[in-house]
């Protein structure tokens, strides 16, 4: 008998959609998304899911804060107090949370999401306002869920956020904040950033969970990039997704970053961290990730 396709879970909603009024496209990046991968036909299927709660924000994040922002009394991580902006937040934050608790039962989980790694326990800033990451690991430790909890953030920046909100919390014991933005920041470093990738994935076992920042601004023709050409952005989640499988740890993935215009070249390249995924878990089934040189002639001559 033939085995069943694994359909990847995507807790996507309309109500995690705003207009930023910001250079990111992050706020409306994630209908986009959907649509693309929809349109490709990726294996994915549409769960719908609650928003975090003030009391899971605030576990996190400085109460006043919160409420500040979601008051629009302080300003968001866009630097502006758009009232869709902070209806929007409690959303975004709840898809992480949602798609690490289905991880956790089923393996493999998305939420089409961006604006985490910056945010700080009383603070945000480079388009992030609340730390959905750190939510998301606060929420489930809190449970004795798990035990132990690896960030995996392939954005093109450093988590400064989460590592504030870890040394805080005094989290670190059982929260890894694997940054390549720490390390990582110029083309020339491609070779060693992928070597180093297969270090981090290689520890995967160990792990009750990993949150993967699958970022598409470490590409090498983003505006706040990069390092990692299209085919090497595809190795990138090549490597991550088929160690989580082999090690059968539960592995929630987001978007974060991607500034590139237009929106279609980010967009691709999410596109094709979806190939990646479902290629993973359905070994052989489905088309291979689109070559670079069909996703776009780059500027200077790059993929």
């Amino acid at each position: 008998m033939a085995k069943a396709q694994v359909t990847v879970p995507v807790f996507y909603r309309e109500e995690m959609l705003a207009h930023s009024d910001s250079f990111s496209p992050s706020a409306g990046k994630p209908r986009h998304v959907v649509t693309a991968w929809t349109s490709a036909s990726m294996p994915i299927r549409i769960e719908s899911y609650p928003r975090a709660s003030l009391e899971e924000l605030c576990r996190c994040h400085d109460p006043a804060y919160v409420r500040g922002v979601l008051s629009l009394e302080l300003p968001n991580g866009f630097r502006n107090r758009r009232e869709d902006v902070a209806r929007s937040l409690p959303w975004t934050t709840g898809a992480m949370l949602a798609a690490a608790r289905e991880a956790l039962r089923s393996g493999i989980a998305c939420a089409p999401v961006s604006g985490f790694h910056h945010a700080r326990y009383a603070g945000g800033g480079g388009f992030c306002t609340f730390n959905g990451l750190m939510v998301t690991a606060s929420a489930l430790l809190s449970e004795g869920t798990v035990q132990r909890i690896l960030i995996l953030d392939c954005d093109q920046h450093f988590g400064d956020g989460t590592e504030e909100i870890l040394e805080r919390l005094r989290l670190s014991s059982q929260v890894e904040n694997a940054s390549f933005g720490r390390w990582f920041d110029a083309p020339g470093d491609a070779d060693a950033y992928l070597a180093e990738l297969r270090v981090q994935v290689s520890r995967f076992a160990h792990c009750d969970l990993v949150l993967y920042q699958a970022g598409a601004d470490v590409h090498v023709d983003d505006p706040l990039g990069g390092v990692l050409t299209t085919e090497q952005m595809i190795e990138r989640d090549r490597i991550v997704f088929e160690a989580a499988r082999r090690a059968s740890v539960p592995i929630a993935w987001n978007l974060a970053g991607g500034y590139q215009e237009p929106l279609a070249r980010v967009v691709e390249l999410h596109v094709n961290t979806m190939r990646c995924c479902a290629l993973a878990y359905n070994a052989g089934a489905g088309a291979q990730p689109t070559n670079p040189t069909e996703v776009h002639e780059s500027r200077d001559g790059r993929s």
